[in-house]
């Protein structure tokens, strides 16, 4: 069995600390301060969030990839930091899942995240759940979701890790990620617990949507439901 996860609003919740490593990350590669309260940065990857920083706060029409890696790279510097700077927390059941998943023979937990490598890597650590993750699919230079989740897949496979269509799943918070596990025919497991609620996912069409994440036995009987093709 393979499992996929995304990190913001599905596994943890940062408070929103990353838009302080942002604010201050452009800041100092543009000269520009800028406000990113109301910033709408929810299942989009690390490289868009930086491209779209630059284009709507710094004028700079089509950036190059230069300055979009520079202004990741500098977020990426401070975020360890900043996550201190609000009080997040591992989301209900999260914990357990990911325990009972890790003593299940032939499991894998894998990332298939719009946070670069190293954003995750600081995100799950400071949460103390870096030990449930051997890699996955991350943002890297301008991929869109469909594209992190094929690599996610490679990796996964490469790990030796089964990718079986009836067994393997992404659970993510967002459409994006519905999208991204459709993309490698995963079944997809939407959750309600960051910025969209449950009839946000309709016009994606999930394998199922829940309001949160259950309790682990209630989680891993979802996951072994009838051996059936995906329905995706």
């Amino acid at each position: 069995m393979l499992v996929f996860w995304d990190i913001d609003g599905t596994l943890l919740t940062t408070g929103r600390a990353g838009i302080f490593a942002w604010q201050d990350a452009f800041a100092e590669i543009t000269g520009v301060p800028v406000d990113l309260t109301d910033f709408d940065t929810a299942g989009i990857p690390d490289h868009g969030i930086a491209r779209r920083l630059l284009t709507q706060f710094a004028g700079v029409g089509d950036p190059e990839a230069r300055q979009v890696s520079a202004l990741v790279s500098r977020y990426e510097d401070l975020l360890p930091a900043a996550l201190g700077r609000r009080a997040g927390h591992v989301l209900p059941h999260v914990r357990e899942i990911l325990e009972r998943l890790d003593a299940i023979p032939g499991t894998c937990s894998l990332l298939l995240t719009g946070n670069t490598e190293r954003g995750a890597r600081a995100k799950l650590t400071h949460y103390a759940l870096v030990a449930f993750f051997r890699g996955g699919g991350f943002s890297e230079r301008d991929d869109d979701r469909a594209a992190i989740a094929r690599t996610a897949l490679e990796r996964a496979r490469a790990f030796g890790c089964a990718a079986h269509p009836g067994r393997t799943y992404v659970v993510g918070d967002t459409p994006h990620d519905v999208v991204g596990g459709r993309a490698i025919g995963a079944r997809t497991i939407a959750v309600a617990t960051g910025r969209h609620s449950t009839g946000d996912f309709a016009a994606t069409g999930p394998w199922r949507t829940l309001p949160e994440l259950p309790p682990a036995d209630e989680f891993l009987a979802l996951l072994k439901e009838a051996e059936v093709p995906a329905d995706v």
